[in-house]
């Protein structure tokens, strides 16, 4: 009797170990996740004043830090972009482009620097480039046919960006496309 009871007790102790176990193992994903949603954002405008934006998406709020000054702004339903507000500040924007308004007053304004190239080859070829200097990419089109995103890479001189299949190489204006090594424009 004694050797079942300790048996029916020990399986208990192994299922409430499990148990704990199991539960501390939920609720790491879920960690994992609140984390994944909380978005950090460090910009500067033309004249170098440093904005902090961070975005908690589980709160649906950002919290500001300009100027030594922090404060937190709640998500507003906006058409398109995205708009946060409270008593004191209204921060409006899309993408990286930004507006930040004390009352009446804009604060402080952020815009991606945004270059677009055509390029021309002897052959008729077109290379269209949308580059975003502040984020360090490139949306490439070559003869008006799907986008290829690209990332800057740190080149000894001249530009370079690649992803999985394409490399963009330039130097002044000349430029070359290269899908898998193997060119597909060059002018």
């Amino acid at each position: 009797m004694i050797k079942k009871t300790f048996l029916i007790a020990s399986l208990g102790v192994i299922t409430l170990f499990a148990s704990c176990n199991q539960s501390a193992t939920t609720a790491n994903p879920t960690e994992k996740t609140a984390a994944a949603n909380v978005i950090t954002q460090n910009l500067k405008d033309k004249d170098g004043n440093a904005i902090q934006l961070i975005f908690d998406n589980n709160k649906d709020e950002v919290t500001i830090n300009y100027k030594n000054e922090t404060s937190v702004l709640k998500s507003q339903k906006a058409a398109s972009g995205m708009w946060y507000k409270n008593d004191s500040y209204e921060l409006r924007g899309k993408g990286n482009d930004l507006t930040l308004a004390k009352g009446d007053q804009i604060i402080y304004e952020h815009a991606d620097e945004i270059v677009e190239i055509v390029a021309k080859s002897n052959n008729g070829d077109v290379l269209n480039m949308t580059f975003n200097n502040t984020a360090g990419t490139v949306k490439a089109y070559l003869n008006g046919g799907e986008q290829i995103d690209l990332e800057e890479q740190k080149a000894a001189s001249g530009i370079w960006y690649k992803n999985d299949h394409y490399e963009l190489l330039g130097k002044g204006d000349h430029y070359q496309l290269l899908k898998d090594g193997k060119t597909v424009f060059s002018n």
